[in-house]
């Protein structure tokens, strides 16, 4: 008996990797779940990925990873919360939500090119009350822009911005950042008081970016926003949102940032050395890889004891901290505790930790 050979259909959902966004689920929170007070200085301060910037804002907000309960298919999402308002905006204000991305990552944007690529914007999104923010696209090799509004509602509903291809700037072929994808939420006059043309790439100008009448995020204490779902992706409809394993999502957020809890352990130990009389370097390698040398340490680390010097354990007194330099680019680090004690130089040393150890290699 004969059999027909079928070849199944090619579908465009099935492309693997085809968010560009890293994240977009809100899975991953290494730094931390929540974060009050934020609105003084810019960072990444929660989710992993998505970062905070601000300018000249007396608003404060709570930044947190919060349970999803009433979105199928999602179980975390990015909540921002309004706990100091600012109703008088100042002209160079700003309060901004981004995801920034690697130039390499965009090759296929072809962008620059006549061939350049729509691309499409998609994320799940609602308010406490009826909201109207704006979407930037930022290109930082070329210094160019696209802009677009999206609405919010007290519900869930899935945001689309499809954007047109721009053929004008080419994306640099590296790991430094090439793209931001901005969310507007507070914006002054500095920004409100040019032209807003959606969806038309142009040279940046920052009167430009931000529609007049939009929603301003600090206008009221009870202002909320939460966000999942986030996901860029070439073509100019919005596919089902690419659903990655947890495990796969923390290795690509571990490129950009690596914790290390040792919080009620009774060790673990880092290799080290004596580096003169009273400081000792302890060694930290990074997996994977990060995407650059380590450019920041924040930790709470305590130093109990070491193993150092003719293998005679010893009980030593922290006094400092400091970063000390970057080994073999992103694959290590080392850090430098400096001691009262009296240390014999370059020998061998454990360094027996407590505390968290966050370091990073953001854009």
């Amino acid at each position: 008996m004969s059999q027909t050979k079928v070849e199944a259909p090619f579908v465009q959902n099935n492309i693997p990797f085809r968010n560009i966004v890293i994240n977009g689920a809100m899975q991953i929170a290494q730094r931390s779940t929540s974060v009050t007070g934020i609105g003084a200085s810019a960072g990444y301060f929660t989710l992993d990925r998505f970062d905070m910037y601000f300018q000249n804002t007396a608003g404060r907000l709570t930044m947190s990873q919060t349970a999803v309960t009433d979105l199928p298919g999602f179980t975390q999402c990015l909540k921002l919360d309004c706990t100091t308002a600012d109703t008088s905006i100042a002209a160079a204000e700003n309060a901004v939500l981004q995801y920034q991305v690697e130039g390499q990552h965009l090759q296929h944007l072809k962008k620059g090119t006549s061939s350049a690529e729509k691309t499409t914007l998609s994320f799940y999104v609602k308010g406490d009350q009826a909201a109207t923010y704006t979407c930037e696209l930022a290109d930082k090799d070329n210094t160019r822009q696209n802009t677009q509004t999206f609405s919010v509602t007290t519900s869930w509903n899935r945001v689309v911005l499809v954007f047109d291809g721009d053929t004008t700037g080419a994306y640099d072929n590296d790991n430094a950042k090439s793209l931001a994808i901005q969310i507007h939420l507070q914006a002054g006059s500095n920004s409100t008081s040019g032209t807003f043309t959606s969806n038309t790439w142009a040279a940046n100008t920052d009167a430009n970016t931000v529609k007049s009448d939009q929603t301003q995020f600090f206008d009221s204490t009870d202002r909320e926003l939460f966000i999942t779902g986030f996901q860029y992706e070439v073509g100019d409809q919005a596919t089902d949102f690419e659903h990655l394993p947890f495990d796969i999502q923390l290795h690509r957020c571990r490129r950009y940032c690596q914790s290390w809890d040792f919080s009620g352990q009774t060790g673990p130990f880092a290799p080290g050395r004596t580096l003169s009389s009273n400081r000792v370097d302890a060694f930290f390698n990074c997996h994977p890889p990060m995407r650059d040398a380590v450019d920041a340490i924040s930790d709470s680390l305590t130093v109990s004891s070491y193993y150092y010097d003719g293998g005679q354990y010893q009980s030593l007194t922290q006094t400092a901290t400091s970063l000390v330099h970057n080994t073999n680019g992103g694959t290590g680090f080392a850090v430098r505790k400096t001691f009262s004690d009296t240390l014999t130089a370059s020998k061998m040393a454990l360094a027996q930790f407590g505390g968290t150890l966050v370091a990073t290699c953001e854009l």
